[in-house]
């Protein structure tokens, strides 16, 4: 290895995407040593893929797909993209693949096209009625606009009552367990900004002029038909970022859970972090970049005031956590189907997403010809009831809850396993709405970055939080400490990037 000695070092909090880019930009164009401490064992973060009897689980799915031509570039450096003339999947274990983009909403025990579309199929599945009233109800929103005071008048707004109570107010109510009308309409000018009914519209009448924009540039990333895919998961692509960052020179901790940011004279001049058998490391720095969340890294902070108020706002920062059971199936009641994920609207399940990983990479499954790897996904918080869980008990209530809405017959499971997630998703409520009394104080710490989606408290994107590390080393190169604009406005531009409906 290079010798470091003389180097500048980085310290870097987290190895999820945000992270292991921050590393890797750091040691492409710098001339910083990046260590990286990592409290899991897996690199990835909730981007890792997970491993179980020789099936694979992507933890939330995650579509590759990115308005952002450095993001792409990023991407296909570390793993070339399945073209006819390129790399053969069968053969090359290192490929993105194209994939399909094909999500649905379940609903009335009935698929629907997500986004909503004015197929037939829509019409008669929701029937007369409900469409009459829909209509009326669009219609009513586009001239008596709700101020967006939340995230529930956001959605009304867009789609009108009726459309906002079928699919999304109960769904919204499971992803978050509070209800929209207490929710900041910032979440939804983040998702979903440019989706509504009359961008579902403009899209229709696109396509029936034969208009295609296959790269996405000028179309809404729900409205999408096609995304890229490592082979074995996103996991494979952060571990090959991991290789690529030790190749470099860079180092990776694992299982070292930040306890100390000691800051001195107003900068922060070494983290110290505690192992799997508890003993401490203290690594001096000269540059501090977090992606943990801000709660934790205010409560690690040690050499410097904090004020009372930034203490208790940070210690108040909702969060939402996850928990997904894999479930191996030998089939589904309803055949096989092409779908990556099903949206859960069903009012009497717990049950908020379906994947099916065999329709996101054929690779992830052990034996995808004969059986059917799924993921179902809960939205919890943890110490409640569903996490508080046994693992039999969880995935019990798992295979029930597919049995109730007709997905599948008793004693098809064949196989099961549960993974929980803390702190899956910073929340938009209660002292989010004071988190800039945070990020200001945190600002005044010159040499202290917050990148990625807990480190800014922000519901990003893999892309945006890939941004928030790239705009923060070309801070770092620019010299200009002070001003971190650019770092913390990724993804809140009014063009978009990626939406999802969680």
């Amino acid at each position: 290895m290079e010798n470091t000695s003389q180097k500048k070092t980085a310290v870097i909090a987290g190895a999820g995407p945000a992270g292991l880019t921050a590393a890797l930009e750091l040691l492409r164009h710098t001339n910083i040593h990046p260590v990286i401490l990592e409290k899991d064992e897996v690199v990835g973060g909730i981007s890792r893929t997970v491993r179980y009897h020789g099936n694979r689980m992507d933890i939330g799915g995650h579509r590759f797909f990115s308005k952002s031509p450095e993001v792409l570039r990023w991407w296909e450096g570390l793993m070339p993209l399945q073209r006819p003339e390129g790399p053969d999947p069968e053969k090359e274990d290192r490929v993105m693949l194209r994939r399909p983009r094909i999500s649905r909403i379940y609903f009335l025990r009935k698929f629907f096209d997500y986004p909503i579309t004015l197929k037939k199929e829509t019409f008669s599945g929701l029937g007369l009625r409900r469409v009459l009233h829909a209509g009326c109800g669009y219609l009513w929103s586009c001239i008596h606009r709700l101020p967006e005071t939340s995230l529930e008048n956001f959605y009304i707004n867009r789609f009108g009552r009726p459309l906002y109570r079928m699919f999304f107010e109960a769904y919204t109510e499971k992803v978050w367990g509070i209800h929209p009308s207490k929710l900041g309409a910032d979440w939804g000018s983040q998702r979903v900004k440019g989706l509504s009914v009359s961008a579902v519209l403009r899209d229709m009448l696109s396509k029936a002029l034969g208009r295609k924009d296959r790269d996405g540039a000028h179309v809404e990333t729900s409205l999408i038909e096609e995304f890229i895919y490592p082979k074995y998961g996103p996991g494979q692509l952060w571990e090959t970022a991991a290789e690529e960052i030790m190749s470099l020179g860079g180092e990776i901790l694992m299982e070292s859970e930040i306890v100390k940011v000691k800051v001195e004279r107003g900068e922060v001049k070494s983290v110290s972090a505690k192992d799997k058998d508890g003993n401490l490391t203290e690594i001096h720095c000269d540059y501090f970049l977090s992606s943990m969340p801000v709660k934790d890294l205010i409560t690690c902070i040690e050499g410097t005031e904090i004020p009372v108020e930034v203490r208790e706002v940070a210690a108040k920062l909702p969060y939402r956590d996850f928990i997904t059971a894999g479930l191996c199936v030998n089939k589904l009641k309803i055949g096989r189907i092409q779908d990556t994920w099903i949206y859960i609207q069903e009012r009497d399940v717990k049950l908020g997403r379906l994947q099916i990983f065999n329709n996101w990479s054929p690779y992830l499954v052990k034996d995808c010809e004969e059986t059917l790897w799924l993921g179902l996904e809960y939205f919890c918080s943890e110490g409640d009831e569903l996490w508080q869980m046994s693992d039999d008990d969880f995935i019990h209530l798992a295979e029930k809850e597919l049995i109730q809405i007709g997905l599948i017959d008793k004693g098809c499971v064949l196989d099961a396993c549960r993974v929980k997630v803390k702190k899956a998703y910073p929340a938009y409520f209660g002292s989010y709405y004071s988190l800039n009394t945070v990020k200001t104080f945190l600002d005044t710490i010159p040499n202290l970055f917050c990148i990625g989606r807990n480190g800014q408290h922000r519901y990003n994107n893999m892309d945006h939080s890939m941004l928030t590390a790239m705009e923060c080393v070309r801070i770092i190169q620019s010299g200009n400490l002070t001003d971190k604009d650019a770092m913390w406005n990724v993804n809140t531009e009014e063009e978009y990037h990626e939406t999802k409906k969680s």
